[in-house]
C-alpha cells in the first residue's frame, strides 16, 4: 500500500488507512482500531488506549465521535481489524453465528470513511504466509456497500460543529486524557 502524497480528500485519508494498517501488519502482526480525521487542525489520527471490552469499544467509538466535532471533521475514516464472513453465492448468509467463530472467515481490516457526501468501505483482506506472519493486503471481491451500521459507523456528525460545540468535545476529551497525532503536512509531497 502506497502512502498518498497529500491529505485533502476522503479518498486520500482511506489510502493512508490502508498504508498505516500494512505498516502495522508488518512491523507488529495487529492493528489496533485508529480513527483518520482531516480538520481543521489538519489530518490527524486517534487510538484507543485498551480495548478488550464491549465497554472500551463503546467508549472509543463515542470518543471518535467527539473528537470529529472538536476538531471540526470534514472527513474521517475507522480503520480496525476483523474477522468477515459471506455467504455463499444462492445462499442467505447465517446471521446467528458470529464470524469469529466461523470455519470460513476471512481476517480483514476494515476502512469505514465518511465525509458529508456520504460513506465509503473498504475490505482488505489480510494475506498471510504459511508460518502465519503478515505478507500483504489484498483486494476484496466484495460489493460496494451503501451504508454500515454498527458502533464504528455514522462518526462524523451530519452538522458541522458549532464553536461551543467544539470547545464541549475539546474539554470532554481533555478529561478522558484523549492524544491525538498530526500527520504530515497536508501541502506539500512527502518523500
Amino acid at each position: 500500500m502506497k502512502e498518498p502524497a497529500e491529505l485533502k480528500t476522503l479518498d486520500d485519508l482511506m489510502a493512508q488507512a490502508a498504508h498505516y494498517a500494512a505498516f502495522c501488519l508488518r512491523n507488529s502482526v495487529s492493528m489496533p482500531p485508529t480513527l483518520f480525521l482531516i480538520g481543521e487542525a489538519g489530518p490527524m489520527m486517534f487510538m484507543p488506549g485498551n480495548m478488550t471490552s464491549d465497554t472500551e469499544k463503546d467508549s472509543f467509538a463515542n470518543a471518535a465521535r467527539l473528537v470529529c466535532i472538536a476538531y471540526a471533521a470534514t472527513s474521517c475514516v475507522m480503520a480496525m481489524e476483523a474477522w468477515m464472513k459471506a455467504a455463499k453465492p444462492d445462499e442467505k448468509l447465517d446471521m446467528t453465528e458470529r464470524p469469529s467463530e466461523a470455519i470460513d472467515r476471512e481476517e480483514v481490516i476494515v476502512l469505514m470513511g465518511e465525509d458529508r457526501t456520504g460513506q465509503q468501505q473498504k475490505f482488505l483482506p489480510i494475506i498471510r504466509s504459511d508460518n502465519g506472519r503478515f505478507f500483504n493486503l489484498g483486494e476484496s471481491a466484495l460489493p460496494i456497500m451503501d451504508n454500515m451500521e454498527g458502533r464504528f459507523a455514522q462518526i462524523l456528525s451530519p452538522k458541522v460543529p458549532d464553536e461551543q460545540g467544539k470547545l464541549l468535545a475539546q474539554a470532554m476529551l481533555k478529561m478522558k486524557q484523549a492524544k491525538m497525532v498530526k500527520l504530515g503536512n497536508q501541502t506539500h509531497h512527502r518523500r
